[in-house]
């Protein structure tokens, strides 16, 4: 009982010094792992050790992953490359149906970019197409702001995700898989809140004048099929390569199986996709791969990112060095049902302190030494384990979150309207995702 009451103590000063005190995710969790150690009995050597083993083992396992999908996703911003798949998408699903569309290109732009920057970049462009088709600019908004969330919260190469799944232990192949069904379900969610709710309420202007400027500069870009070569080749190869594994061997063991099996290593696969995304410009130039050009903002970007998720790494080492996992015992799993535990954790977080990626990684911290006791030590359960991660890291998107005040300011929304459909959309696209992971488990745990 001391155990678990101190990791409640744990995560409520995670909580506290990045929300009231400001201080760096990646502070707050070395602070955590040491005030749950110390106060659990472990010697301040055992700590040390468990940290530096923790984040030397999570960071070496994806840290080169996380680069990579940071550097497609720049390539993407700055190549216009994202504007011409959101054009390309709006073309195929018709003018009438641009919340569809713009729901469908959140979901593939976000899965190497974040969704903050996705909305920026993509947020002239809905407006303008809005206005053009006649409908409601609060329904595309939201839209574009819950299939941006979709695929950002649960399915790699997105950052949060790959973390967790670093953590955790996960397979990434598999994580995509799972992640892409009950990525689809929380999309469908979202979308009919999206025309239900969110066309009734009105948020202003949509500035139909610039529809015919923002439709000329998406179509500058590069052509769409070149545009999600580098998002759609490398997932695709790490799905290959997870077939290629299992023990049926569908490829056999010669050539092909050997091949896809390097190709698919996730660290080669996004690095696949990062030649394919120096393609993008219409000119590639020496300076974009410089350190103060595009390769630059990349890494500096994803080195955020691996920081944290190194110290999410060493405080699950200290977690799992204290023995909580047996303290945990069998009694969780009969109340939350060992699936909804990652879940309700993440939202908690979430919730709390506004961060869906620094939610998703001190939540792997905290399951992955559990995972044994909750019955979710199967590739599969790891794999579910990390979607759930990620539904619980939607709920609830509000005033503590940066990107509620993205959407809400680039779409013109009020605060109290940011409440209505934000956050609200953000509760049911969640755990319109827990119910979808819930239901899965049912069959395949």
């Amino acid at each position: 009982m001391w155990s678990i009451l101190l990791l409640a103590a744990s995560i409520a000063l995670i909580v506290l010094v990045t929300t009231r005190l400001r201080l760096h995710p990646f502070v707050a969790l070395l602070l955590a792992a040491f005030f749950f150690g110390t106060l659990d009995g472990l010697q301040p050597i055992e700590i040390v050790t468990a940290i530096n083993a923790g984040f030397g083992e999570t960071v070496g396992a994806i840290g080169i992953v996380i680069i990579a999908g940071s550097i497609i996703g720049t390539f993407l911003n700055h190549s216009g490359a994202a504007m011409r798949l959101a054009s390309g998408f709006v073309q195929l699903a018709g003018r009438r149906r641009v919340p569809v569309a713009m729901g469908a290109v959140g979901y593939v732009v976000s899965m190497p970019v974040f969704c903050d920057s996705g909305f920026v970049l993509l947020s002239s462009i809905n407006r303008a197409l809005a206005a053009r088709a006649g409908v409601s600019l609060a329904a595309c908004a939201v839209a574009l702001s819950l299939g941006l969330y979709a695929t950002h919260t649960m399915v790699p190469p997105t950052p949060g995700p790959v973390a967790a799944a670093g953590i955790i232990g996960a397979d990434l192949g598999i994580v995509i898989g799972i992640g892409a069904i009950v990525s689809l379900v929380s999309l469908s969610a979202g979308l009919v809140f999206a025309y239900r709710y969110a066309a009734g309420v009105d948020i202003g202007s949509e500035m139909p004048a610039a529809a015919d400027a923002v439709e000329q500069a998406a179509d500058t870009g590069p052509l769409v099929s070149r545009s999600l070569l580098p998002i759609v080749l490398p997932i695709l190869l790490i799905v290959g390569r997870t077939i290629a594994d299992v023990p049926s061997a569908p490829f056999g063991d010669g050539t092909l199986a050997t091949s896809l099996k390097f190709l698919g290593e996730p660290a080669i696969a996004l690095s696949i996709g990062v030649v394919l995304a120096l393609t993008l410009p219409e000119r590639l130039e020496l300076r974009m791969l410089s350190t103060s050009g595009w390769f630059g903002e990349a890494i500096k970007s994803a080195a955020t990112i691996i920081v944290i998720t190194g110290a999410g790494g060493g405080f699950g080492r200290v977690l799992q060095a204290s023995g909580i996992a047996t303290d945990l015992g069998t009694e969780t799993v009969a109340r939350f049902g060992g699936v909804l535990l990652p879940f309700l954790v993440a939202a908690a977080i979430k919730t709390a302190q506004g961060s869906s990626t620094v939610a998703m990684i001190t939540t792997a911290g905290i399951v992955a030494p559990m995972l044994g006791t909750l019955g979710l030590d199967s590739e599969v359960a790891r794999a579910m384990t990390v979607v759930a991660i990620g539904a619980g890291s939607m709920v609830v998107s509000h005033a503590n979150d940066s990107y509620f005040w993205v959407v809400t300011q680039f779409s013109g929304m009020t605060v109290n309207q940011g409440y209505r459909l934000q956050t609200l959309g953000t509760l049911v696209q969640g755990l319109a995702a827990a119910a979808a992971v819930w239901v899965m488990s049912l069959f395949v745990l």
